[in-house]
């Protein structure tokens, strides 16, 4: 009898191997976290450039040109951001210390403040339970991921231009080594659509988000606004949360910088800006969602950020939205898919499905 099925028979009956393979995966993927991020940031940036590299070629600009030319604008964006906030970072980090011997001092002064209406605390368990400047070391440590990535810019401007370089071989690429070439040529469509749709969005959304905090900062007279609209640029692309964590660090500095009023202000500003943008306009541009639950969107922060740091956080709806692509795609794991999916998401499939049913239906009763 001819063994048809070549599997390592322990492979076959054991769920514990391939989860152990994972495990084995994931922690090899968190060790080399530092080589794999730039990558990936490679790879989504050249998805994003591909479609203005298309409408070059179009044009009829050479490739290597057109590459010169998406290239030298990204360059030109990179040298844009570090020049406008290269100062204020470093000012930034000089004057941490102070900001934060001030916010420790304005902690002491709301318990003993507390301590006056009967409520009693120890300074050193208040402290120590509630320390608002680890919250500034918080920021202060997103700024120096930030440096550090702009200071492999040009490795990842490099890969971009071979990845770049190389996308008009993909098609060709795929049909010689795919046993569906159509099949799996859809799925890289789909993965790039879906991917350069949602990054192109946030980027822009990203950036209304950083403009507008900052010029509101200027007008209310905090330090650093422009500072403040980089990092709620950059804490937009987290979901969920990201908003709130880049609220919180200028709202303890306009408290130690203006006092309470100022403080107010600062924090209306975040919650009227992002409430326009993420519940109002974003939507309606993004029209067909990220077809990801709420529920998943989260946890999928929590896991890229463990995974790649983060890095991760940034891509880790990106991430999820490949993995959700790579699975629907697969009958054995499309069952995962539809658990990633949104209530939307899932209600529009039964739809379709619920219609080719009755087309078929239609075609099998004419009558």
């Amino acid at each position: 009898m001819s063994q048809t099925n070549k599997t390592p028979l322990i492979f076959q009956q054991s769920p514990i191997m391939h989860i152990a393979g994972i495990i084995v995966i994931l922690s090899g993927l968190r060790a080399a976290s530092s080589i794999i991020t730039p990558f990936l940031l490679s790879l989504f940036i050249s998805i994003i450039g591909a479609y203005p590299l298309s409408w070059l070629k179009k044009k009829g600009v050479n490739n290597v040109l057109a590459v010169i030319i998406v290239l030298f604008i990204m360059l030109l964006f990179i040298l844009l951001i570090g020049g406008v906030t290269g100062t204020s970072i470093a000012s930034f980090s000089q004057s941490l210390p102070a900001y934060e011997g001030k916010l420790q001092a304005l902690e002491v002064k709301w318990v003993g403040t507390l301590g006056n209406f009967g409520i009693e605390f120890h300074n050193d368990n208040i402290l120590k339970s509630f320390d608002s400047r680890k919250v500034l070391s918080f920021t202060a440590n997103v700024l120096n991921s930030v440096g550090n990535l702009m200071s492999t810019s040009m490795l990842i401007l490099l890969t971009v231009s071979f990845i770049l370089l190389e996308a008009s071989s993909l098609p060709l690429k795929i049909r010689l080594t795919s046993s569906d070439p159509e099949a799996d040529s859809d799925k890289y469509r789909k993965v790039i659509y879906g991917v350069r749709h949602y990054l192109s969005i946030k980027t822009l959304t990203s950036l209304a988000t950083g403009v507008l905090v900052g010029v509101w900062l200027a007008i209310v007279g905090v330090d650093y606004p422009i500072l403040w609209g980089l990092i709620a640029f950059l804490m937009n692309y987290i979901p969920n949360i990201g908003s709130l964590l880049a609220a919180v660090p200028a709202v303890l500095l306009a408290i130690v910088q203006l006092g309470p009023w100022g403080a107010l202000w600062t924090g209306a500003a975040y919650i009227v800006i992002n409430l326009i943008i993420g519940s109002i306009v974003e939507p309606k541009i993004m029209a067909n969602g990220l077809g990801l639950s709420t529920l998943v969107v989260f946890v999928s922060l929590v896991f890229w950020g463990w995974l790649l740091g983060i890095i991760g956080m940034f891509l880790s709806v990106p991430l999820t939205m490949i993995a959700k692509i790579y699975f629907e795609a697969n009958e054995k794991t499309r069952w995962i898919a539809v658990y990633l999916s949104s209530e939307d998401d899932v209600k529009h499939k039964i739809r379709r499905l619920e219609e080719e049913q009755k087309r078929g239906e239609d075609t099998f009763n004419p009558n």
